[in-house]
Order: C-alpha cells, then structure tokens, then sequence
C-alpha cells in the first residue's frame, strides 16, 4: 500500500482582513492571505529576510469563526492541506492558484497586540478580578450623541455581546 500525506502547517501574520462569502447552496467561505517570515545569515555574515505569501482558505464553521475574529496584522497558526485550482478567467486566459485549504486555526497573539486597542478581544478570557482589573478611560455617554443606539447595540460596541459563545465555536 502507498502511503501519501499532504499537511501544512504555518504560523504568519494576514496580510489583509478575511473576505467571508457564501457558496449558492449556502456554504460559508472565508478567504485571507498569510505573510511567513524567513530570515538567516549568509557566508559573509550578512543578514537576509524572505517574505512568502500564501492563500487560506477555510469552510463552514471554521471561515465564519475567522472572519470574525481575524484582521490584518494578527499572528495566526493554521493546519491544513494544498489545494491546486484550474479555472479560465474572464480574458479566456487559463489560471492556476495554490491554496492552503485549513481545518485548524488558532490565535497568538492578543487583539490588542494586533492593533485593535480599542476593541476588546472577545477571545480573550479575564484572568484577574475586578479589583486587579486596569481602568478603562470613561466613554462618551452614547445617548447624548446617538439617542438611537439601543442598550444591546451599547453592549456590542463594549464587546458584551447578548450571544452566548459556547467552546464549541472556538476553533482552539
């Protein structure tokens, strides 16, 4: 028997926000791009970096998880495996993509630590009482500028969303 094993594993940072569509039958589709970094020393001690970039693309549950928690900048890990498409584009010209087609992905680094300060990372558990908590910089009061932004839109916008998010939705 022939054994074959096509596995990707990479750990990047995206170099755009995810793109999350819909096949026609309903089937959720997230695309983004993954910068990986290599960097050594040549014989004459000079220091070299070369940058690759890559397609991810994730299905169902998995795509919609990382078109919500992705964005550019956010160091990731994803597993998967290449995928190779053929297609003729609207000029009639044959076209050729490679694809990292993932089935895992989990997050490295903090929101914050993405550039997203003013977004409170909903990934990210409490890990000290209120007592230890930092202070947080008192907000605008959001009835005197949008008297119609409603007390769940309030919550969503401090990152305390109504929904629940059971650990069977976190990929990790």
């Amino acid at each position: 028997m022939s054994r074959s094993l096509n596995k990707v594993e990479l750990i990047g940072n995206l170099t755009r926000d995810p793109e999350l569509r819909y096949t026609p039958s309903g089937t959720a589709v997230c695309t983004f791009g993954l910068a990986t970094n290599r960097s050594w020393n040549t014989d004459s001690g000079e220091k070299k970096e070369e940058v690759e970039f890559h397609r991810i693309v994730a299905w169902n549950k998995l795509a919609e998880l990382c078109s919500q928690f992705l964005v550019k900048g956010r160091k990731v890990y994803v597993q998967g495996r290449i995928a190779t498409r053929n297609w003729t584009g609207q000029d009639g010209q044959a076209r050729t993509t490679v694809e990292i087609v993932i089935d895992d992905m989990i997050l490295l680094d903090s929101a914050r630590s993405a550039g997203q300060a003013t977004q409170p990372s909903k990934t990210e558990p409490e890990e000290h009482g209120d007592e230890e908590a930092p202070k947080k910089p008192a907000k605008p009061k959001q009835e005197e500028k949008a008297p119609h932004v409603t007390k769940q839109k309030e919550k969503e916008q401090e990152g305390q969303t109504s929904e629940d998010v059971s650990p069977d939705d976190i990929p990790f």
